[in-house]
């Protein structure tokens, strides 16, 4: 389940991202504009900031992260983006750190691209860091017990789940768009006890707190701190180190 005050707890450092990405996008007067996964819509409102005149459609798979999105003032709907369509008057569609969690993404770009009008634009940020320490980390206290039975079908994502900028170049290119495509592995200064496991608490171990027990929820943490700890030391001014990799898609079709 979804905590958009977790999840917030980093808002500064998970935004900066989103406007790298939102940057690269040309759209001067786009009729409408589309935020697929939303999350708790802090970000949806910097949507409609920049393009004041623009209806701002948004949508989440997060009961939770609609609602906190509403009390924002966004007119958020929770659905899969799987099986969102582009309505006619679409220009822009961006998607922030939501599209790594659908294995066929790269496939739904394309398709977009075939839906939208010529000039519209598609704008991508995935996170790439499936192979970081953290995640190495979770992996093995997963395979422990007790752990092991209630997370075995978990998909802990190993591997090439966030392709490289180039297949998503590739693949629009052949879609008719142009592209600008490109990574960027950001190195985040947190600072707090365990800022690292605070940081996956919010995205990575959503899936572990689901299936575990409060007891089971602590032990597993308890399990995870020392190794977090020791791929993540903290410096003696009290900084922690996180580098993070993320991979940015802009597309415009032509």
């Amino acid at each position: 389940m979804w905590d958009p005050d977790i999840y917030l707890v980093f808002a500064d450092q998970r935004a900066r991202p989103f406007y790298d990405l939102l940057v690269r996008v040309g759209a001067e007067r786009p009729r409408r504009v589309v935020d697929l996964g939303c999350g708790p819509g802090n970000l949806t409102l910097e949507l409609a900031r920049r393009w004041p005149d623009a209806v701002i459609e948004a949508l989440d798979s997060s009961p939770e992260m609609v609602a906190a999105a509403r009390e924002r003032g966004v007119d958020a709907t929770v659905g899969d983006l799987r099986d969102w369509k582009p309505r006619h008057d679409t220009d822009v569609v961006v998607s922030n750190s939501a599209m790594q969690w659908v294995p066929e993404h790269a496939e739904l770009m394309v398709r977009w691209a075939s839906q939208l009008g010529s000039g519209s634009w598609i704008a991508v940020q995935m996170p790439g860091n499936f192979e970081s320490p953290s995640h190495a980390a979770v992996r093995a206290v997963a395979r422990r017990e007790p752990f092991a039975k209630a997370l075995r079908d978990i998909p802990f994502r190993v591997g090439a789940v966030t392709h490289a900028p180039a297949y998503y170049a590739e693949q629009l290119i052949d879609a008719g768009c142009t592209v600008d495509a490109w990574e960027t592995t950001y190195l985040h200064q947190l600072t707090g006890e365990h800022p690292v496991l605070d940081w996956i608490t919010g995205t990575a171990l959503l899936p572990v707190r689901e299936r575990l027990s409060d007891e089971e929820w602590q032990h597993f943490r308890s399990e995870l701190i020392p190794l977090l700890a020791d791929a993540y030391p903290t410096r003696r001014d009290g900084t922690t180190f996180f580098p993070f990799r993320r991979v940015f898609v802009v597309a415009q079709v032509n």
